[in-house]
Parts: structure tokens; sequence; C-alpha cells
């Protein structure tokens, strides 16, 4: 049976349909490409809004409806890749003149209940459909690596690009698409395969035999030689950005090794392997945009995990040097900051927190004893059940410790608490940041899988804490004992 609900929106799809078809009939050119209409509908919303942002990151929000529904119609000043986003999870709409495009997804599965209708539909779906295939692969070949020699792990990869390629050329035979269709779908097949070349050593050596890498067959990398590191129309394609930071974690090897003997453990924190890759980058793009994006995010997952100051300060100094973007220097210089306070012995930084009751605590009111804090993300399901189980593991095994759980999603607390009561999650140890821009900036937050280890006055032991190695267990029982000694 067929609910009011679904004929609504049936409705509002044709209404685009006409629309675009109105503008499509219209003499004047420069009128009927001027605007695209994006709307759609979220079935369980984390929030009341969505986020689009074009491809020279100018983001607009767009509000939902009473039934979860949006619309907007605008000016559409670059066809390209436009950011998706809801409740922290986003994804890839092209759009292209005279698109009028409706998505439908529900947040419980946000990736894979997507569908797109309307003019403009086809590509979209055909790229989302691509996108979630190269994920399941991807964790195939991953699997394959690990113990797979080269020749036959490159031909495997070989055959599924073949195969991918010959599907791509059967889609485009039926329908006249764009030159920026077929070059980015292309794209997320190819940067996709190249990715997991450069991904392969590190997986099969691993990193206490990495220096290996040397030892790869001679033509295992020619594909090198087709990369373009400049195309501005990529920089919204996923495998293209993956690609290239382990294309340059893999360049910027042969500076590591360069002097190392065989029993050299491979290190990624190494401060002149972290310089020698934004080197690389500096040097090989010349596009602004792209070069940008690689300098900030590798300059801040360095930063974010480095325990040595004087490191810090000398990539900090060869990152300045190397962007152009005074915002990305902006907020780099603000992280360094932000790891200078997280240092051990000095105080962690008191937010302010919003418990299961909707009550405001700062996080020093909840310390009277060595405490672990440890994040999780909806968007992040496995490792948000995992965080917990171990937990409850290390509960049990170290009842003289505290545990306390923050949410860090932006999204409005009913979804958070659903969260907690869905996973049936203890709630008096479960809390959400009060202001979650700044919480994330005064903590460093850019992975949930580092946790925060205080002493009972709220003295950051530290940081950097992974619970789920073997040593972050030794590092409780050190503390535990080393507080026994003192009673």
């Amino acid at each position: 049976m067929i609910s009011l609900q679904d004929v609504i929106m049936k409705i509002q799809i044709l209404l685009l349909l006409t629309l675009s078809a109105l503008f499509g009939c219209e003499n004047n050119s420069e009128n009927r490409d001027s605007f695209v209409y994006f709307g759609g509908e979220i079935i369980n919303p984390n929030n009341n809004y969505v986020v689009l942002t074009n491809p020279d990151e100018e983001s607009d929000t767009i509000y939902l409806d009473n039934n979860n529904r949006f619309i907007k119609k605008f000016t559409l000043a670059k066809a390209g890749l436009y950011t998706f986003v809801h409740g922290g999870e986003y994804q890839r709409v092209l759009l292209e003149p005279s698109d009028s495009i409706m998505v439908r997804l529900n947040t419980i599965d946000f990736d894979e209940s997507m569908v797109f209708t309307g003019e403009g539909a086809r590509k979209n779906n055909y790229l989302i459909a691509t996108f979630l295939k190269n994920e399941t692969d991807n964790k195939k070949f991953m699997r394959m690596m690990w113990d797979m020699e080269p020749n036959k792990f490159g031909e495997i990869l070989n055959d599924d690009r073949d195969i991918k390629l010959k599907e791509l050329k059967e889609f485009l035979s039926q329908k006249d698409y764009s030159p920026l269709f077929k070059s980015i779908a292309e794209s997320n097949i190819n940067y996709d395969y190249y990715y997991n070349k450069e991904l392969y050593p590190f997986g099969y050596f691993g990193y206490n035999n990495l220096i290996h890498y040397k030892d790869l067959p001679e033509h295992f990398y020619d594909f090198r030689s087709e990369v373009d590191y400049n195309n501005e129309d990529l920089s919204g394609v996923i495998p293209y950005y993956r690609f290239l930071f382990y294309h340059f974690n893999n360049l910027a090897l042969a500076k590591y090794y360069e002097n190392a003997t065989h029993n050299v453990v491979f290190d990624n924190k190494s401060a002149i392997y972290n310089l020698e890759k934004l080197r690389l980058m500096d040097s090989m793009i010349e596009n602004e945009k792209i070069k940008n994006h690689l300098l900030k995010y590798t300059t801040r997952d360095f930063v974010a995990v480095s325990e040595d100051s004087s490191e810090i300060k000398e990539i900090l100094n060869s990152f300045l040097k190397k962007s152009s973007s005074e915002s990305d220097k902006a907020y780099i210089q603000k992280l360094v900051k932000s790891v200078s306070r997280l240092k051990s012995g000095n105080e962690l930084p008191n937010i302010k927190l919003i418990n299961h009751n909707d009550e405001v605590v700062e996080i020093a009111s909840l310390i009277s004893k060595p405490t672990v804090i440890y994040f999780w993300s909806s968007n992040l399901p496995l490792l948000l059940r995992n965080s917990h189980h171990k937990v409850k593991s290390l509960q049990t095994k170290f009842p003289e410790l505290d545990f306390i759980a923050i949410n860090i999603n932006d999204d409005e607390r009913a979804h958070w608490k659903n969260m907690v009561n869905q996973h049936k999650f203890s709630p008096s140890n479960e809390y959400q940041f009060q202001n979650h821009v700044e919480a994330m900036s005064e903590l460093a937050i850019n992975s949930v899988n580092r946790s925060i280890l205080v002493d009972g006055n709220g003295k950051i032991i530290t940081s950097n804490a992974m619970i789920f190695t073997s040593e972050f267990e030794e590092e409780l029982e050190h503390i535990l004992n080393k507080k026994k000694v003192h009673q």
C-alpha cells in the first residue's frame, strides 16, 4: 500500500522534473543553465539541516521542513562535485547545468540507502554505486595484500580495473554524458586501483620489514606516469586524495631508509619522514588547492601524535613556508597550541559536557581518581561497539579506574541519547560536548581512536592513549602500582 508520504515525495520529484523541462525549453541558454535544483528527504534525521559545499569550499545550510524534506534552487557558479553533509556523514553529488536532483537516504545506512532521482540522477546513482563497490573491494584487497606475492596481487588488481572500465564504457554508451562526468567516473576506478598499489607494501611487508619495499618488481609502479597531480576537478573524488596521501607516504620512504639498516622498524611519526612528505608535496604539486589540502592534513596528523615539541616546531615551520592558505595556517597553529596544553603533567582543559539528563557539567567535576576519557562517533559504528566492549573489559580488570565516554557528533541530543539507549550503554558514563567546535579544538581531537588518561587530580598522564593495545593495559597497571606505593 502506498503511503501519503510516498505520494507527496513523488509529486515533489515530478515537480522538479517539470521545472527542469521548463528551463530546458527556454530559448535563453544563459537562463537555462543558470539554475540547478537540489532537494530530497532524510529518513531518521540526526539534526534539522543539511550542508551543501561547492567545489570552491563555500557552504550553504539548507533546513529540513516538518516532513524532513528540503529543496534548494541556486545559481550554479561551477559544475563539479559538491559535498552533501548531514549529521557528520557526507557524500558527493555531481551538479552540472540544468540538473534537478532529489536525494533520499536513511541515516541508519547513510551511503547504502542513498538514491537519486530527477534530471542528473543517473550519473549520481552510478557514482554512489561505484563508491560502494570500491569500498567493498578494498576490504577484500586489504586482506589479500597481507600474504599475496606482488605480481599475483598486481594481476588481480589489473583484472578488477579492466572489468570496471569495461562496465563504465557500456554505461557511457547508453547516453551522452559530459566530459566532466566521464573524467570523474574513470578517475574513481583508476585512482582506486592506484591507491591499492601504493598501500600494498605497508600491508605486505608491515612496519617491521618495510625496508624491503625496494624489492618490489621493477614495473610495479609503472602507473605513476599516468598520475595527474593538478586536476582540481578530481579534488572531490575520494579515491584521488586517498591515493595521493599513500603515494607520498611511499615516495618519502626513500629518504627514511636512505641510511637505515635492515633491522630498523619503520616509524611513521619520524620528523625526517614527515618533512620529506611535505617537501615532495610542495615540489611535485602545482595546484594550490590540492597542495594545501595534502600539506594541511599531513601536518595535522603529525602534530596530533608527536610528543616532541622541537620536532613539532620543525614540521610547523616547514608547513607554514609551503602552504598558501591563511585559514589552514591559522588552523594548524591553533592545533599546535592545543597539543602543547595537552602535554603530560598539565591540567586537562576543563571543558563543559552535557550528561544524559541534559545537565551541563564541567569535566573536572567528574574526576576523582585515575580516569580514561575515550571518544566515539555514530559515524563509526564498528569502532563505537568495539571501544565500549573494550572499556567494559577494562572496568572489570581495573575497578580502581573511572571511564568517561564522550560522543563527538555535532548532532541533536535526541540522536545521541537514542544511540546510547539503542546500544544499552550505561547513561551515567555517557556525555556529549556542550560546544562541539570549541571542545574538539581544546582537546585536539582528530580521531576517535585516541583516548586521554588523567590522574585523580585531573593532570594529564598521556593524551595519546590507544585503549586497544597491550601497552595501554601495562600503562594502567603501572599507574595503579605507583599509586599504591604512595599510599
